[in-house]
């Protein structure tokens, strides 16, 4: 695989993230990967995000993990989720003139927060072909617009997940409609720790199978 650093501008800032690509020939599909909440220590070097992009370029799937504004080397502060569902926007238009990338042919990824500010931005988005929440956070973001999205979507929470009742994860769930995939992980919590391997094929698998 090969694995470059690269940046990006979103509303006037630069933005850091690293760009990986299977070295055999392409084009490939993408999956952008968004971190957890910046203000409480997220970024892309985090365990889960590093092992999603690890596994995806194994499956002959391009990834670009980034960091956030204010996050890293990436300028800017927090932007109160609002500047960072531009990021996300921004991140969609780069990874969408990446040579090697087929443009027709893009996911979107996000980890706990991550999943609360990219999935608004990929629900409108007629370039984000499929859209996956790991442990999103249901108790503190909306997202019952994915009550209404016609897009092929992966909805994976740990069922020992501190923040997010299981029962209330489920119960989101079942109101989804078709196309989507709900899995809860015997044992995991939020930070999925030693669970990494398992989600990672999951989400994977995913992707492979709906761009």
């Amino acid at each position: 695989m090969k694995r470059t650093k690269v940046s990006f501008s979103s509303g006037g800032l630069v933005l850091e993230g690293i760009l990986t690509i299977p070295e055999v020939a392409g084009p490939f599909p993408a999956v952008i990967i968004c971190h957890p909440h910046p203000l409480y220590g997220g970024s892309m070097d985090n365990n889960v995000v590093y092992s999603l992009s690890e596994k995806l370029t194994q499956a002959s799937l391009a990834s670009l993990k980034f960091n956030f504004r204010g996050v890293g080397g990436s300028q800017g502060e927090f932007g109160q989720g609002i500047g960072e569902r531009e990021d996300v926007e921004a991140a969609i238009s780069f990874v969408s003139t990446v040579k090697g990338v087929d443009s027709k042919r893009i996911g979107l990824a996000g980890y706990s927060a991550g999943a609360g500010f990219a999935l608004p931005a990929g629900f409108n988005d007629d370039r984000i072909k499929a859209l996956a929440a790991v442990s999103p956070p249901i108790p503190m973001f909306d997202f019952d617009f994915l009550k209404i999205c016609p897009k092929p979507k992966l909805l994976i929470s740990g069922s020992r997940d501190e923040l997010i009742p299981i029962n209330q994860f489920l119960e989101f769930c079942q109101n989804l409609p078709e196309p989507k995939e709900c899995e809860s992980i015997e044992g995991a919590d939020h930070f999925w720790w030693g669970y990494e391997s398992i989600l990672s094929v999951k989400v994977t698998a995913f992707f492979t199978k709906v761009l």
